[in-house]
């Protein structure tokens, strides 16, 4: 594998561990995140923190952002196109508009720099962990020449299609995802009422027809299946803020091609609700608490 000189810019909860795990393999790693100092670092990884995004992607071979929204994704990426910086490649991590998406390609094309959309699905276990699978849009030619580098941040790097077509994957994924927590929670509220032992239950589930990694590998009920976020009182994970964020941005493609959604539509609804009554900085999978006191009507 070929060590590169790697500048990510977002160091939250995702890109942290990220950059960490990408330091680990032997590649140089400098970080911006105007959220972060040192001390906030505080680590022995040996990540650089820089003070400028601009100080941040200078002499480097790959730029990787990720960032909460697509207006700011544009907003580096002409930062960084402004400060004369030629890196080989820039992929973006981010879960962002699809259209955004289009527009940062044709950005980063334009200048001669080649640029991949790569969301990322598997939460902040995942990040740590490095086994994150990513969605991938732009050319497949690019994504063979960095997937080799980038193994230790995912064990799947799912080639999508052209500009944007990673973007579309990772929101029909989370949609498919947020209305599969809601089946699986409002079954498990359901199965207590009706006396049955949660344990039972999820012994049933995960073996039938309502198998589902919601069920299986991500059991909202504390104490059932592997440990989740229900075991650390909700903690995240992936937090109900972001879910609901990912759930406008399914329904705005949506609505651009004259797709009905319904249980997704639903689905943004009851996390626009959840998130209104003190829920969004817990877990997705938190949404079980909120949804047993809903009155059926």
């Amino acid at each position: 594998m070929n060590l590169l000189n790697i500048a990510f810019a977002g160091l939250g909860n995702m890109g942290l561990p990220m950059a960490r795990n990408l330091k680990t393999a032997g590649h140089n790693i400098k970080g911006y995140d105007p959220a972060l100092t040192d001390d906030d670092l505080n680590d022995e990884s040996g990540i650089t923190l820089c003070s400028s995004l601009e100080q941040t992607v200078k002499n480097s071979d790959l730029v990787i952002t990720m960032l909460p929204n697509g207006s700011i994704v544009l907003d580096v990426l002409k930062r960084i196109l402004a400060g004369g910086t030629k890196p080989s490649i820039i992929i973006d991590c981010s879960t962002i508009d699809i259209d955004d998406a289009r527009a940062a390609h044709s950005l980063v094309s334009d200048a001669g720099i080649g640029f991949l959309d790569a969301p990322v699905s598997g939460g902040i276990a995942g990040a740590a962990a490095g086994t994150l699978t990513s969605m991938v849009g732009g050319s497949e030619e690019l994504l063979h020449s960095v997937r080799e580098a980038l193994e230790p941040v995912f064990t799947s790097m799912v080639y999508c299609g052209p500009g944007g077509s990673g973007q579309a994957a990772k929101i029909c994924n989370n949609m498919l995802l947020a209305t599969a927590m809601i089946g699986t929670c409002e079954t498990f509220n359901l199965g207590r009422k009706l006396g049955l032992d949660a344990n039972t239950l999820f012994s049933v589930l995960s073996s039938s027809t309502g198998s589902c990694w919601s069920v299986n590998n991500y059991c909202p009920v504390p104490g059932v299946g592997p440990t989740s976020p229900a075991d650390n009182q909700y903690h995240p994970g992936f937090s109900a803020k972001m879910m609901l964020k990912d759930m406008n941005l399914t329904q705005q493609a949506a609505q651009s091609v004259s797709q009905a959604t319904p249980l997704g539509a639903q689905a943004l609804a009851l996390y626009q609700l959840y998130v209104d009554n003190g829920g969004a900085e817990n877990d997705f999978s938190g949404i079980i608490q909120f949804l047993d006191t809903l009155e059926r009507t």
